[in-house]
């Protein structure tokens, strides 16, 4: 989120593990059964522990590090010399039905396994942290949700912009009124080839799996094929069996904050555009978007006016605002544009500085967080939700975005109907809410 925070993911995962020293509170005062104390470390296991995942476990390894689960065995290995005490699995189920030390489970697996691991673990008791985009189905993202307030249990996306300065300043600007009601956000992304290959054919070549990988567990739920390195390691991202592209990757982070600031519920329709509508089946059926505009209309509810958001990637984006100045870019990485009716955003600033500086700082209205992964194991052990925790934020967020894929896919207008979890207008799109897993899986 670098045009909001000003800082890399990559910091804010230094930062996470850095942060913050909490209070240490006696078992007897906080009371209750299997109540985990502040004073007490969590167990915390590792599901998906290559690249992202190995970075979520280092900013929580204050705590006991106890298990370590990953279908690729050289990820376990790297990974397994930091955590020696760690027992170390191929199958997570195995893990979370035979260990029952766990208190609380780091999950960053591909996208299409994110349900199902943390729901399995939520159902069991166990805390979870989960990479965004949460979810690959908008269905599952419902289910996260619901299975999370059932359980009780303490959740959090990882989307850590949410726990930085910019997102709460965003936040407190636009209810200041500094920029007067808003009707209009752009975000975007330009990310290619980062986030794996798309707009691409599926591969003929079947080589074999390498030796230190589980390939059938590494599909888990998705659709059999045989392996092939345009999937693993690391290429996933842009195949829709596996992924959700740019917009489920980085629309997590992006709009977050404007999630909260606006207090979105479902939107009436979204629309899509993208390069995939000139291409055939076999490839627009295959992966996400080279690029792609994705809009959403939320009707008026409560205070708010009715807003529309859209989302630009693949180097696309709006007309430069003639309020940003000549001297900063526009439009590239990952960005924000926030149009009031009295002013605009860009980031979590008002544009321009002039008109900044006259503004001033918005009145402080939400508390600050000790950092991402620090609010969740105080959550964990007690204490207030995490901001991306799966009830309150992150599922409906990551519901929302993920619709916009399906848009991309109809290559039509779809009309929602969220409390029925449906479009009113069309059948097939209907049939990607919640697409049907392989056998032997299930939620």
């Amino acid at each position: 989120m670098k045009s909001i925070h000003r800082i890399s993911r990559r910091d804010m995962i230094k930062a996470g593990a850095a942060v913050a020293v909490f209070n240490i509170v006696p078992r007897h005062i906080l009371g209750g059964a299997g109540f985990t104390a502040p004073s007490e470390r969590l167990n915390i296991a590792g599901v998906g522990i290559g690249g992202m995942g190995s970075g979520d476990i280092r900013s929580v390894a204050g705590e006991n590090i106890v298990a370590l689960c990953d279908v690729d065995q050289n990820a376990s290995a790297r990974n397994a010399k930091s955590y020696p005490k760690a027992r170390l699995y191929t199958d997570f189920r195995k893990m979370l039905e035979t260990q029952k030390d766990i208190d609380a489970v780091v999950i960053a697996t591909p996208d299409h396994n994110h349900a199902v691991v943390s729901i399995m673990a939520m159902k069991l008791g166990k805390h979870v942290h989960c990479q965004k985009p949460l979810t690959h189905s908008v269905y599952e993202a419902r289910m996260m949700a619901s299975v999370a307030k059932e359980s009780k249990v303490a959740t959090q996306m990882g989307n850590q912009g949410q726990a930085s300065e910019g997102a709460r300043l965003l936040c407190e600007t636009i209810w200041s009124g500094a920029i007067g009601t808003v009707r209009e956000v752009h975000a975007g992304s330009n990310r290619y080839p980062a986030i794996s290959p798309r707009g691409i054919r599926r591969p003929a070549e079947t080589p074999a799996a390498p030796a230190n990988l589980d390939w059938d567990l590494w599909l888990g739920p998705a659709p059999a094929r045989p392996y092939h390195p345009s999937y693993h390691p690391f290429a996933w991202r842009g195949w829709w069996d596996f992924g959700t592209g740019v917009l489920g990757d980085i629309g997590c982070h992006q709009l977050s904050s404007v999630f909260k600031a606006l207090k979105l519920g479902h939107p009436a329709w979204v629309d899509a555009s993208s390069s995939n509508h000139q291409m055939p089946p076999e490839i627009a059926n295959e992966t996400a978007p080279l690029s792609s505009i994705t809009k959403w209309f939320f009707p008026a509810e409560g205070d708010r006016a009715a807003v529309t958001i859209t989302w630009w990637d693949g180097g696309l984006k709006p007309p430069r605002p003639d309020e940003l100045e000549a001297s900063q870019r526009f439009g590239e990485d990952d960005w924000v544009l926030i149009i009031g009716d009295k002013g605009k955003m860009y980031g979590n600033r008002i544009i321009p500085n002039a008109k900044a500086n006259e503004v001033g700082t918005p009145p402080r209205i939400l508390s600050r967080s000790p950092g991402h992964y620090v609010e969740w194991v105080q959550a964990c052990k007690g204490g207030q939700p995490a901001g991306s925790n799966f009830v309150d934020h992150a599922a409906h967020l990551a519901e929302v975005v993920l619709l916009g894929n399906i848009a991309i896919r109809a290559k039509e207008k779809l009309l929602w109907d969220g409390p029925n979890l449906r479009f009113t207008n069309s059948e097939a799109a209907n049939q990607l809410i919640n697409p049907p897993y392989r056998h032997g899986w299930s939620l």
